[in-house]
């Protein structure tokens, strides 16, 4: 692989917002790297998003440097050296060069050093501690070019020494992978994540469920969550799991060009709603993710075994359509199959418009009826009755009905 970017061809190099950050921190016999994810990126060619910057300035004189050119300096994360330096609307984190002096998982005590290779030496795989200069020289102290050309996550240093200083790397070891590995997973790194998933119980909920819902977002997370079932780590984050379902899934949707949807596929995980629930809860799931996980396993078990035309505008008009189509991917993935119809149900989701029902409590009480619970059930009979009639009947037809009845409680 080419150890060098050319910063011509990557526009993220040269955009204003970062020059300036660069400018203030390298002048005057200062230093600054990017590093991380956005030299990573550049390197295979994939889009890169954060851009992180590394220096061997005391957050101090990072602080000092930042306003002095007239840039934001926020202290995000001040006691482990990183600054969010703000230049053009753009946040950028610059974080000073440091060393582990003790670690407690997560959390770590560290200090400060002008040694790259000493940062780089305390960091999780070694296509993460690449470092790249302002002219585009790349600076790799663990054999992360090679590893990156390989496709081969690999930790820096011993991978049980790395997960001991946060288990979550165990998880980010799968999640990597999918995202930008290639063949099998690293063989030491895999002995090491099965040999310390046990740590894995002593990760938030909200920490796990950022790492397992990015791997499933990935374009095909199968090869690791495979990987993390054969070696009864899957078990650990979530109790009860499907894979064949989701592996269906998966395919279907890579075959019909769908977006990768990480909540509808741990549902697809899920082999019912309790464990859906659960999950829910474990991984602690906003509201909006918890409503939708569960909803898709118990509407799921509301509605008949076929659609017809008719039954399927009346599924989307009461679940709305992505609930609808939530219910109709699970049940292509559990068929196993590629067939016509699910397609065909799945398109009607997007296609058909929810008609709005065209009486109010206002045509009631036109017609006499007090305001109170008989106005809303009288109208929530002619609604069952207009949505049975597949939604044909007009406002007129409905006023007369909705007349009728009103004479028969009156």
């Amino acid at each position: 692989m080419n150890a060098k970017l050319d910063p011509s061809a990557h526009s993220w190099m040269n955009d204003a917002p970062v020059r300036a950050v660069m400018r203030a921190l390298t002048a005057d016999g200062g230093a600054a790297r990017f590093v991380g994810g956005a030299v990573r990126n550049a390197l295979l060619g994939e889009p890169v998003g954060d851009v992180d910057i590394a220096t061997p300035l005391h957050p101090d004189e990072v602080v000092r440097r930042l306003e002095a050119a007239g840039l934001g300096a926020v202290p995000t994360g001040i006691e482990h050296g990183t600054v969010t330096a703000v230049s053009g609307g753009k946040p950028f984190e610059v974080t000073t060069l440091r060393r582990d002096v003790e670690t407690f998982g997560r959390r770590a005590v560290v200090a400060y050093t002008t040694d790259w290779a000493e940062d780089a030496g305390r960091r999780d795989f070694t296509m993460n501690a690449l470092y790249a200069g302002e002219d585009g020289a790349i600076y790799d102290y663990f054999g992360g070019l090679a590893d990156l050309a390989a496709r081969r996550v690999r930790f820096v240093g011993d991978a049980r020494t790395r997960i001991r200083e946060d288990y979550l790397r165990i998880l980010r070891l799968f999640r990597f992978h999918a995202w930008y590995g290639k063949g099998e997973i690293d063989s030491d790194a895999l002995a090491a994540a099965e040999a310390e998933k046990a740590g894995l119980k002593l990760l938030s909920g909200e920490r796990v469920q950022k790492e397992l819902l990015r791997l499933l977002e990935a374009h095909d997370p199968m090869p690791a969550l495979n990987a993390m079932a054969h070696a009864e780590i899957l078990p650990e984050i979530v109790p009860h799991t499907m894979i064949g379902v989701l592996a269906n899934l998966v395919r279907i949707q890579r075959d019909h060009d769908f977006a990768p949807e990480p909540i509808l596929r741990l549902a697809a995980l899920m082999p019912h709603w309790e464990a859906a629930r659960d999950a829910a809860r474990h991984l602690r799931l906003s509201k909006n993710d918890s409503v939708r996980l569960i909803a898709a396993h118990t509407r799921d078990q509301g509605v008949k075994p076929h659609f017809d035309d008719k039954y399927a505008r009346q599924s989307i008009y009461n679940m709305g359509a992505s609930g609808f189509r939530d219910v109709v991917m699970l049940r292509w993935a559990r068929a196993g199959a590629d067939a016509t119809e699910w397609r065909k149900w799945e398109s009607l989701s997007h296609s058909w418009v929810r008609p709005d029902f065209p009486l109010s409590g206002r045509d009631a009480m036109a017609l006499g009826l007090p305001e109170g619970p008989k106005v809303g059930a009288l109208l929530d009979k002619i609604k069952k009755w207009w949505i049975a009639e597949d939604f044909v009947p007009a406002r007129d037809e409905l006023l007369a009905r909705l007349k009728a009845e009103a004479t028969n409680i009156s």
